[in-house]
């Protein structure tokens, strides 16, 4: 039975035990020895192919790049045997792997880049898959075996996800990655088989260091939007490492009178209440948690998927001589931070970057509905971002908030959760197309949700162009063994690209 747990803020001058912080009741549930349930670790390894099928198709992208660089930089470090980078075969090579905090970064931009490994959205928006980059790289360095890597996982899945449903950062224009500093740092807890005083120090040293503000996800969004949860996931490697050493953290992190809540959040009198597992509750978490079929914002999911559908059965709906104007009527959510109520100017620019254009559902739906589908290169290229045609229909698309939609966007019963919408189309001639849309179709609830075939399809589909068959071959079969993997298997557990693909020598020069 999940236990809530009341969160509030403390003057100093009222008593708090540190084992009634919210820190501690997550380094409790980080070290309670519960089994990971078979459904569980099937999504795990779900999951880490997902992550692992984005990083490929981002080997060669600019923030990849750099960050690989940077990584590759720092040598292992004395106190294991390093972790390896995205794309390069450290495996027999020390010096191909770098220290496990670097192997964070590196693998968390690589994965977070093209916006296209899974998400959760409750009273925050989350990608719970940046969790696994910083538990993985750990779990290289020290050795450990596939059952602790899934148990670390299994943690880290369940901490971010339940701060996401009960803590809004974007409220208060707080980068959703602030749930990721503690969440990987009781992942990496859970891991090691640290005690609950090490992880809760951790903890609330992961939450201080990565606490930031939504201007990275806001007007002409930069190449930070991929590095920022990987800088969570070093954070937390790097908080991990100082508790070990017997470090302290700011307590009460959360609930001090000049804490995160009272001066970040909600104000000194609000109070939060977190659901937490039970002692001896399973880790379930990750089944709430859904992943993306097209490399966009997940609120653009099912609009990409309806899109697609209306292309299929009114394919003169790609002329905007035809339209007079198009209404998405949608959540709260997806009309103010990817839909014209954000009013950024930027979502309706053609020369925008791509982490603006991802985050247009005015664009999105409109290269849909002309394309009928979506591709993580194509639908993103300056070419295809100019073209008249789209330019002006694209200027037709506006959203607006829906009351009834933004219920169902919070809904708690999973049976009606949505994140989709209502489309009012106004043709030229004065007819009116109505149609909708509530979850995508890759959702749990959609019309093809994904299975592990489908984690293997989009793995190969991505993979192809920059990995040997070989290399795909190998990678999938280690991968579906997870809980079984020896220490040495883990540290196989990497993409190792075709030669030519990654040209270190031309990798942009910095500091290090």
């Amino acid at each position: 039975m999940t236990v809530t747990h009341h969160v509030r803020v403390y003057r100093s001058d009222e008593e708090l035990p540190r084992t009634e912080q919210l820190a501690w009741k997550i380094a409790e549930v980080a070290v309670d020895p519960v089994a990971v349930e078979p459904a569980v670790i099937d999504m795990i390894i779900n999951r880490v192919i997902d992550n692992a099928s984005v990083a490929a198709a981002s080997l060669t992208r600019g923030p990849i790049v750099a960050a690989r660089a940077q990584a590759l930089a720092h040598p292992v470090s004395t106190g294991g045997d390093g972790a390896s980078v995205f794309g390069i075969d450290g495996t027999a090579d020390a010096s191909a792997r770098t220290s496990p905090e670097w192997a964070a970064w590196a693998n968390g931009v690589a994965v977070r880049e093209l916006d296209y490994h899974d998400t959760f959205l409750a009273a925050e928006y989350s990608h719970p898959g940046d969790n696994i980059p910083p538990i993985l790289a750990v779990a290289q360095h020290v050795g450990a075996d596939g059952r602790a890597l899934v148990r670390g996982i299994a943690t880290g899945y369940e901490i971010q996800m339940d701060l996401v449903r009960a803590i809004c950062l974007h409220k208060h224009k707080i980068d959703h990655v602030a749930h990721i500093g503690p969440s990987a740092a009781a992942g990496i807890g859970t891991l090691l088989g640290l005690d609950a005083e090490t992880i809760s120090q951790a903890v609330a040293q992961g939450l201080h260091t990565t606490t930031a503000t939504r201007q990275s996800r806001k007007g002409e969004i930069s190449t930070w939007k991929a590095h920022a949860p990987a800088f969570a996931g070093k954070m937390a490697v790097e908080a991990v490492d100082r508790a070990m050493r017997g470090q302290t953290s700011p307590s009460p992190i959360y609930e001090g009178e000049d804490g995160v809540i009272a001066w970040l959040l909600d104000g000194p009198d609000a109070a939060y209440e977190v659901p937490l597992p039970a002692p001896g509750e399973a880790k379930r978490a990750i089944l709430d948690s859904y992943t993306k079929e097209h490399s966009a914002e997940y609120q653009a999911q099912a609009w990409i998927d309806l899109a697609r559908k209306l292309h299929g059965e009114r394919p003169e709906l790609a002329d905007p001589a035809r339209i007079a104007k198009i209404v998405l009527h949608t959540s709260h959510h997806t009309h103010y931070v990817i839909g014209s109520g954000a009013n950024d100017p930027q979502k309706y620019d053609p020369t925008a970057s791509r982490e603006t254009l991802d985050h247009s559902i005015p664009y999105i739906f409109a290269v849909a509905l002309q394309d009928g589908g979506w591709h993580h290169v194509d639908s993103y290229t300056p070419e295809r971002a100019g073209r008249p045609d789209t330019v002006a229909l694209w200027h037709k698309v506006t959203t607006a908030e829906d009351a009834e939609w933004t219920r169902r966007y919070h809904s708690e019963d999973p049976d009606e959760k949505a994140f989709g919408g209502r489309v009012e189309i106004e043709l030229a001639d004065g007819t009116t197309l109505v149609d909708e849309i509530a979850v995508a179709d890759a959702h749990p609830l959609g019309a093809r949700p994904f299975a592990r075939d489908n984690y293997i399809a989009k793995f190969r589909l991505l993979a192809e162009p920059v990995l040997a068959p070989a290399e795909i071959e190998r990678f999938l079969e280690l991968v579906q063994r997870l809980p079984e993997l020896t220490p040495a298997e883990v540290r196989e557990l990497n993409i190792v690209a075709l030669p030519g693909v990654i040209d270190l020598a031309a990798a942009p020069k910095g500091l290090f």
